[in-house]
């Protein structure tokens, strides 16, 4: 079968035009959940706020998008045990699931999950799908990390929202500006190969 019918095919996601097989699986959710990471490396701090500015989100909702939703669940999953485990490669080199940021750790997980499942049915092929798709995906990191954020902090949520929420509008656009070039242009080119 030709990588161009594989591309095309309905409910395929990037990950697919590899040859299947369990090494093939082992191996993309672990580089998933290396890729986040490495990319949660990439902190820059916020003034006033206990959470930086990462490249975590935009690696687990590539990484969702990438490998579809049970491979990026469980690579988001790895991520999250491994962290809580004691790896260092939370945001700025922390682990464990006490952090005021974990929460957005969590919403990783779930949004991976939806964008995979999104990327099955062609979110990702568009860039008018794939801004949508990058915006509902941001939003569920937001949904459980902001709560998760007042919870620990002890702030209220309001005070949540603009210390954990409004900060980082601006780095999600320009997150999803890139995603929406990168994932509908891999598959244009794939197209053609």
């Amino acid at each position: 079968m030709s990588t161009a019918s594989v591309s095309f095919r309905p409910g395929a996601v990037l990950a697919d035009l590899l040859p299947a097989s369990r090494v093939r699986d082992i191996a993309l959710v672990a580089g998933g959940a290396a890729l986040t990471g490495l990319a949660a490396q990439i902190a820059v701090p916020v003034p006033g706020s206990p959470v930086p500015v990462t490249g975590q989100t935009f690696a687990a909702l590539l990484v969702g998008t990438a490998l579809g939703a049970r491979r990026g669940f469980l690579s988001l999953a790895l991520y999250a045990l491994v962290g809580m485990a004691g790896v260092p490669w939370f945001a700025n080199g922390t682990s464990g699931a006490g952090g005021a940021s974990f929460g957005y750790v969590l919403g990783m997980l779930l949004a991976a999950t939806v964008v995979g499942a999104l990327a099955r049915r062609g979110a990702d092929r568009s860039v008018l799908r794939t801004a949508g798709t990058m915006v509902l995906g941001s939003a569920l990191i937001y949904a459980v990390g902001v709560p998760y954020l007042a919870l620990s902090t002890g702030m209220s949520f309001g005070a949540a929202v603009a210390a954990g929420l409004t900060p980082f509008l601006i780095g999600d656009a320009l997150k999803a500006a890139l995603a929406m070039g990168l994932l509908p242009a891999t598959w244009k080119l794939l197209g053609r190969a």
